[in-house]
């Protein structure tokens, strides 16, 4: 079956959700806003587009958030996703975390083109159309490609990302910082603990995390943790591959983070022992891998149990427990 890239990000196994970045201060080139006009899709592809004609407009999918479709045109096919309600920053930050992927020259994603303003509010992209294969493509090469992306993809700024952006529709905060272990206790755990208390009052499972991220240091033991590029919500509905077999990955939630921690939605993403090994051909493991692998899951389904509901409680607690056992704490 043929499938066409950029449809709306699932960030759970099941529930469709799209990404919202925050604005800031960005290393990247600003992708240009759009002037005010009445199609500035139409206008972009029939001159920077170096299109002279649009032959077909076809709906490929979306969502209850964004519409996307295909363009096809005289100088090739553009994927366009629009968005009637929400400004242009939330395509702004797609755009960012694809461009810097594309950066690395690893791994295949789509490139953005363009991002701006609808005339009648809402906003729109325009990246790169790639056509699917008949399957995921690959373990042993995804693995190989995303290892790396992360050995290409650095910051001297250390671990966070230009613009905060969200997991699912949570707000995902970037702030840099110098101590992985401080960034990721409390830009990835505790916000969502805190979230868990205000949302369901669930004063257990904040207090015992609390406890698990003053005392996981111990994890880290040994271990040599380098910023790298992380894709951020690596699932299976976010990965596929072209034509040729050759792995995309596409729908990403950036930041610069340890290696390890794009495997956090592995439950949910159907990786095997042939991706593992292709990705430590060029990224070793490294001591205590096995340790930590549960401490990253912990992030998405705390992100999980604040996006769904309960059903995904009784797995982050039981993460947060068997650790705080595990350390003493």
């Amino acid at each position: 079956m043929v499938a066409h890239v950029g449809l709306i990000s699932l960030t759970s196994c099941f529930s469709p959700l799209s990404r919202l970045p925050r604005l800031s201060s960005t290393k990247h080139k600003p992708f240009a806003m759009a002037a005010m006009n009445e199609d500035p899709v139409r206008q972009w592809i029939l001159s920077e587009g170096k299109a002279t004609k649009i032959t077909n407009i076809s709906s490929i999918g979306g969502g209850c958030i964004n519409l996307a479709n295909r363009y096809d045109t005289d100088a090739g096919s553009f994927f366009v996703k629009t968005n009637r309600s929400i400004g242009p920053s939330m395509f702004e930050g797609e755009a960012l975390g694809l461009g810097a992927m594309y950066e690395t020259g690893s791994i295949r994603v789509p490139k953005p083109f363009k991002v701006g303003p609808l005339p009648t509010g809402g906003s729109y992209i325009i990246m790169e159309f790639i056509e699917f294969g008949s399957s995921r493509g690959n373990q042993s090469v995804l693995g190989r490609k995303l290892a790396e992306m992360h050995k290409a993809g650095k910051s001297e700024k250390g671990f966070g990302f230009d613009v905060n952006n969200t997991i699912g529709s949570t707000p995902q905060m970037n702030t840099w910082s110098s101590d992985w272990i401080q960034f990721y206790g409390e830009h990835r755990l505790v916000y969502q603990l805190k979230l868990a208390l205000d949302q369901y009052g669930d004063s257990t499972i904040y207090e015992k995390g609390q406890r698990l991220v003053k005392s996981m240091g111990p994890l880290f033991d040994n271990v040599v943790i380098e910023p790298c590029l992380l894709h951020g919500d690596l699932w299976s509905g976010n990965i596929s591959s072209d034509k040729n077999g050759e792995p995309v990955i596409l729908d990403p939630a950036c930041y610069y983070g340890h290696n390890e921690a794009e495997f956090g939605m592995s439950w949910c993403a159907g990786f095997g022992g042939a991706f593992y090994n292709g990705y430590f051909e060029v990224m070793p493991k490294q001591p205590g891998f096995e340790k930590r692998r549960d401490l990253y899951m912990l992030y998405h389904y705390l992100n999980h149990y604040n996006l769904f509901g309960s059903g995904y409680r009784s797995s982050a607690m039981s993460i947060i427990d068997d650790y705080l056992r595990m350390l003493n704490a």
